[in-house]
């Protein structure tokens, strides 16, 4: 389970980035945090990955407080997190095979692991046809298949996904949500960053939203307390 304590961030010149936001995800559950720009999803997800410490409040990751490890482990940590990000960040001279099986040298995978899953992944994200070519070769969409490959070649336990759809056309940013749901699908937890409204009505999936640094609303405690 990973679970936000309470969490708040000020900045120095007192921009309030979260306020004391609370809410658990449960082992496997695809979560979409939405809000709009500026409401504090990213910094939310900064606060997961540790790439950025929040003023107050702790998140744990099972029993472990994330905030309490040091850069070893929390190295570590981040190997067991699949990140996909809205600008795609691949190697611009590597190959689409190479990006994603760089992710595995990386993490020290033996070359038989790579010549494995490297295809497996490329293959669960529609993108096997274009192993040879290269970023400027491929369509935004391509481009994102094959982040999210290099995201889950690992088998991470934890996919975060921050506004992954924001460059993408409406037919490419359903075909990447679906391929999202298919992750999860492989009990793999999912955590959607998005303002694409769309995007959420069509996954018919938990939403937690933020506004203004604020957890304003839960459809999993909303669906609870209807009960």
């Amino acid at each position: 389970m990973i679970h936000f304590d309470s969490i708040s961030k000020i900045y120095p010149d007192n921009t309030v980035g979260l306020s004391e936001v609370t809410f658990s995800i449960d082992p496997q559950e695809f979560v979409s945090i939405v809000g709009p720009s500026g409401a504090g999803k990213s910094t939310l997800l900064r606060m997961l990955l540790a790439e950025d410490r929040p003023t107050d409040g702790s998140i744990f990751i099972g029993s472990t407080n994330i905030l309490d490890l040091d850069k070893y482990e929390l190295n570590d940590l981040r190997r067991n997190i699949g990140v996909v990000f809205q600008d795609f960040r691949l190697l611009p001279h590597k190959t689409v095979y190479e990006n994603v099986s760089f992710a595995m040298e990386a993490a020290g995978k033996s070359d038989q692991e790579i010549e494995e899953d490297v295809p497996y992944a490329l293959e669960l994200v529609g993108i096997d046809h274009k192993y040879a070519s290269f970023p400027n070769q491929l369509s935004g969409g391509e481009q994102q298949r094959t982040a999210i490959a290099r995201a889950i070649v690992n088998r991470p336990e934890i996919i975060v996904a921050d506004e992954p759809t924001g460059n993408l056309d409406p037919v490419n940013t359903f075909d990447i949500v679906d391929i999202l749901r298919k992750v999860n699908e492989l009990d793999t937890t999912v955590i959607l960053a998005t303002h694409n409204t769309g995007v959420i009505d069509n996954l018919a999936k938990r939403v937690v939203t933020i506004e203004g640094g604020r957890l304003v609303k839960d459809s999993k405690t909303d669906r609870i307390n209807s009960l």
